[in-house]
């Protein structure tokens, strides 16, 4: 029996290393954990085609360096808590994952959580502590 199901997402192949610490915590903690990588904004048909896991996860982990808009997409769609992480990939004024990190403090969708820059270990324990929580409060069959 798993701890809830935690959805980890990155907005760009960069991010994985990141997201892998993430989504390796979240098992270790007893989650089902599935990845979902390379599904950011500049092609956001790549998320959309996997709706039914965003509204299956008890928790989502989203892994984002550059513009750092992907948790707040995320959340828009998922109907649980996301955990967004900021990463320090990307060029221009990313500022070494102070631009995402920012944007994502500043996201209007409603259930962002934000941990420091590159922190997938941050991510994936509290994205676990709430699947967990989440998944045990649900009846049984739902």
């Amino acid at each position: 029996v798993t701890k809830g199901l935690v959805l980890v997402t990155t907005g760009g192949s960069s991010d994985v290393p990141v997201a892998e610490e993430a989504a390796v915590t979240a098992e270790t903690m007893g989650c089902e954990v599935r990845r979902l990588f390379d599904v950011g904004i500049a092609g956001l048909h790549r998320l959309i085609a996997h709706m039914d896991v965003l509204f299956d996860a008890d928790a989502v982990v989203a892994v984002a360096g550059m513009d750092g808009a992907l948790p707040g997409v995320v959340a828009g769609i998922a109907s649980c808590p996301v955990v967004a992480v900021p990463t320090s990939v990307g060029y221009g004024v990313a500022m070494n994952g102070i631009g995402p990190l920012i944007t994502m403090l500043n996201s209007c969708a409603l259930g962002v959580s934000v941990v420091n820059i590159d922190n997938g270990l941050g991510a994936g324990y509290t994205a676990a502590l709430i699947a967990s929580r989440r998944s045990s409060t649900q009846p049984e069959g739902v």
